[in-house]
């Protein structure tokens, strides 16, 4: 059992050390930041979406956003895509489960806004149809991908790809990189 923890503790260490050396990634991270900056001062929003993990994970995010990060200060505006389950069940219903998020962001996504697709293998057809709607909306897109980005990485303006074929450490990642763009974000925002 120890050798299983202290296995697990070295894979995370290992996922997020890759992504720290990935110099590509950390400049990407970087102009998201000023992305998101630049959407806030403009008045318009942040709209993420995901499945399962993924899902939490956009939600967690939001909630970052419209709560607070580490600085009491005023909320901002940012939609989960996940979390109205009478939406999410009669698009599924009606339309199929690849329409959920596509439907939302037809609805919702303004230009100027940012979509946030969050997909540990970069292949979610309702993530891709969201990022296809968004895009011709004209918002931008932010991919938090997994493995190779599959094929969200193309539709994305800011694609950020963790290397890894392990779920649960691109997901672990994935929250760094929310917590690091909330931190900056905030700090840009609020701490002047």
């Amino acid at each position: 059992m120890i050798n299983i923890i202290k296995d697990n503790l070295q894979k995370s260490i290992d996922c997020k050390t890759k992504l720290l050396e990935d110099k590509n990634n950390i400049q990407i991270i970087e102009k998201i930041c000023k992305e998101i900056i630049k959407c806030y001062k403009n008045g318009n929003k942040i709209c993420v979406c995901g499945n399962g993990g993924s899902a939490a994970d956009a939600q967690h995010f939001v909630a970052e956003l419209v709560g607070r990060y580490l600085i009491n200060r005023k909320a901002m505006p940012a939609i989960a895509f996940t979390t109205d389950t009478s939406i999410l069940t009669a698009i599924g219903n009606d339309f199929g489960y690849n329409e959920i998020f596509k439907r939302q962001a037809e609805a919702l996504v303004e230009e100027g806004d940012i979509l946030i697709g969050i997909t540990t293998s970069g292949n979610s057809k309702n993530i891709e149809l969201a990022m296809i709607e968004s895009k011709r909306k004209g918002a931008k897109i932010v991919g938090l991908l997994g493995k190779t980005g599959g094929v969200c990485k193309d539709l994305c303006d800011f694609p950020i790809v963790v290397n890894s074929d392990r779920t649960p450490n691109i997901q672990e990642c994935h929250i760094a990189i929310i917590h690091i763009i909330c931190e900056i974000v905030e700090k840009e925002l609020y701490e002047k």
